[in-house]
């Protein structure tokens, strides 16, 4: 049987998506953080979520490292 794993709900007082990606993706170098789920939400819109990152998962394991929406080909760039 698999552990369950838990979400961390960060509310913060950044008043910009794009700000909230970017914090999003300072915290990359935590091992313990599933980047490629991760999403963001506003305050009082929580069951609107954004994805940071593309969630395509790559041949051979893994997912996508670029940002969601990104242009061109999917691949394993490091998530940042």
């Amino acid at each position: 049987m698999t552990e369950p794993r838990w979400i961390v709900h960060l509310p913060t007082t950044l008043t910009s998506r794009d700000a909230a990606a970017a914090l999003a993706r300072s915290l990359g170098h935590l091992d313990a953080v599933d980047f490629g789920e991760t999403t963001l939400s506003e305050e009082d819109a929580q069951h609107l979520r954004y994805r940071v990152w593309c969630d395509v998962r790559l041949p051979g394991g893994g997912r996508c490292g670029h940002r969601d929406g990104h242009d061109g080909w999917c691949g394993a760039a490091e998530l940042r």
